[in-house]
């Protein structure tokens, strides 16, 4: 890890990442917590997320570790836990990686689902924003990034109410990178393609298919530590073999 970033890090900055007890989030969180950070962690399964902070702090025993366990498709529960946030102090970095990949087709898919991936993968982001940006713009500072999807910019085949709720998702992200940039908060879009989480159960990744966790952690990383003056907007990556 570049000596610089290190050097920073001592400092302490507060990382909040969401959705972080598995896969993307877990992956940021353990980048994060390498270089020292204070984490602020949070995921539905409170089981999950003790034994992810329980590993990361044996890991990695100079970063200091919260987590509270939260629904943030409940709107009251993710204002409720940006509320917990700020009562460790400011909020450097935000990561709104919460999310939920259900397959249908609009014609076929269950009633409630539209509804269901749009309070997981969108709600969930608006409302912890929308609590703690506040104290990021009276501050001049800051670092939002959103966890969207190459779903968020091509329909493809089962896609449905997923596509529909990542469409909304870079929507928002559009509209808060507009709104933010005369404030010093910078906004960034995070667009992956295939990565090898949950969502794919049992997928056979031995000959590299598809991504890993990993990578969309360090582009998230470095993208943290630009300059005041850059901002990445956006981060697209597919596999290198291209969508599935």
């Amino acid at each position: 890890m570049d000596s610089s970033v290190t050097a920073a890090a001592a400092n302490a900055l507060t990382v909040i990442v969401t959705g972080a007890s598995r896969g993307i989030g877990k992956e940021i969180a353990s980048l994060f917590a390498q270089a020292g950070y204070r984490l602020l962690l949070t995921a539905r399964d409170a089981g999950r997320l003790a034994q992810t902070i329980q590993m990361l702090s044996a890991a990695y025993p100079t970063a200091v570790i919260h987590g509270k366990a939260a629904d943030l498709s409940v709107s009251q529960e993710a204002i409720d836990f940006g509320r917990w946030c700020l009562s460790y102090g400011e909020p450097d970095i935000l990561i709104n990686n919460a999310g939920q990949f259900l397959p249908g087709s609009l014609g076929e898919e269950p009633a409630g689902q539209l509804e269901q991936q749009m309070a997981v993968n969108l709600y969930s982001a608006y409302y912890l924003t929308r609590t703690l940006m506040p104290d990021m713009i009276q501050r001049g500072s800051g670092h939002i990034f959103t966890i969207c999807s190459i779903a968020s910019l091509k329909p493809y085949a089962q896609g449905g109410s997923y596509s529909i709720s990542k469409y909304a998702l870079h929507g928002f992200t559009q509209n808060l990178r507009e709104e933010l940039k005369s404030t010093g908060v910078k906004v960034t879009g995070v667009y992956p393609g295939a990565v090898l989480t949950d969502s794919w159960g049992n997928f056979d990744n031995s000959n590299g298919r598809i991504m890993e966790p990993s990578d969309i952690a360090k582009m998230i990383f470095q993208a943290a530590h630009l300059s005041p003056q850059a901002c990445v907007e956006e981060i697209v990556i597919r596999p290198r073999l291209g969508d599935l």
